[in-house]
């Protein structure tokens, strides 16, 4: 089975470890924010990423020596669950960023975002967990989506904090989800997040595309170009024989004859090839001359 771009993106966030911490903390804080459940109920996060859910096990214990209830085997695919509905640990993790069993509201507790590396792995646990970014050969398009409101607004301005330009934000089944839609935001939030392969995966799909695009517009360019050349000299082909039926060619003056035999014997050349054939050549105007007079000549006698 082929692996998914976000897949491969996650794969490469996933090779960073928190080597603090206070970074472990705001990682795991993403994680819970964005993932599936996180309450007094207890939490679960359900990711399909084996990378993502070998990493998770070392962050909880680094960030509060505390394992999952329920986790996969080893060897488990698709799916992969994790669990904690054990009140303590549930209590011990809330207690961690300023909530408490009954808190209602989540939302994101500035002091555990407060250093740079600490908003940065936020964000990372954010993406890991909540997180999907586009294959760039179908679209661009990344997006984060959690079920606290709170949590969106405050991830809206962390964002913009940190990146210096807002993401957009929509509704969808009760949650909020924060996106971007433009490859080159897109490029650098991956790379700010420890994925400058994906990133750069990106960028060579741009340029791919561009590069594509380009071309396309020169071979429509060049087809448009073509049909005219294909319809003005059979225009010219037609005036020539209507002056030959009328017996007109002989009187035609040596120049504008040369022209049309020319154009006779090469009906698909250009008028710069043409130009080229005459005795002594001449310029590409010149030799539009003759034959646009060919073609007047011909339009007078069939008068």
């Amino acid at each position: 089975m082929a692996i998914s771009f976000s897949a491969k993106a996650k794969a490469e966030i996933c090779k960073i470890i928190p080597q603090k911490r206070c970074c472990a903390l705001a990682q795991c804080f993403g994680i819970l924010l964005f993932c599936n459940t996180f309450g007094a109920g207890g939490i679960r996060i359900i990711t399909e990423s084996r990378d993502f859910s070998q990493l998770l096990p070392k962050l909880f214990k680094k960030a509060f020596n505390i394992s999952f209830d329920r986790q996969p085997e080893a060897d488990a695919t698709g799916k992969l669950n994790f669990q904690i509905n054990d009140s303590e640990k549930l209590s011990a993790i809330m207690e961690q960023y300023g909530f408490t069993l009954d808190t209602l509201s989540l939302h994101i507790n500035l002091p555990v975002v407060e250093e740079d590396c600490c908003k940065a792995a936020f964000l990372r646990g954010a993406f890991l967990a909540g997180g999907s970014v586009t294959d760039p050969e179908k679209g661009y398009h990344m997006e984060l989506a959690t079920t606290h409101q709170s949590v969106a607004r405050e991830g809206y301005a962390l964002i913009q904090e940190v990146m210096g330009f807002y993401p957009k934000s929509s509704g969808r089944g009760g949650g909020q989800v924060l996106y971007l839609k433009q490859s080159d935001l897109i490029s650098d939030v991956l790379t700010y997040l420890g994925a400058p392969v994906a990133a750069m995966g990106i960028m060579e799909a741009k340029l791919e595309k561009e590069l594509n695009n380009r071309v396309n517009r020169r071979c429509n360019c060049d087809d448009a170009n073509t049909s005219k050349v294909v319809e003005a000299a059979q225009e010219q082909l037609n005036a020539i024989r209507t002056i030959r039926n009328k017996g007109q060619f002989e009187q035609l003056p040596v120049k504008l004859q040369q022209a049309a035999v020319a154009r006779e014997e090469n009906p698909e050349v250009s008028l710069t090839e043409l130009a080229a054939m005459m005795e002594p050549p001449i310029t590409k105007p010149a030799m539009n001359h003759r034959l646009q007079k060919l073609v007047q000549m011909a339009q007078e006698v069939n008068a």
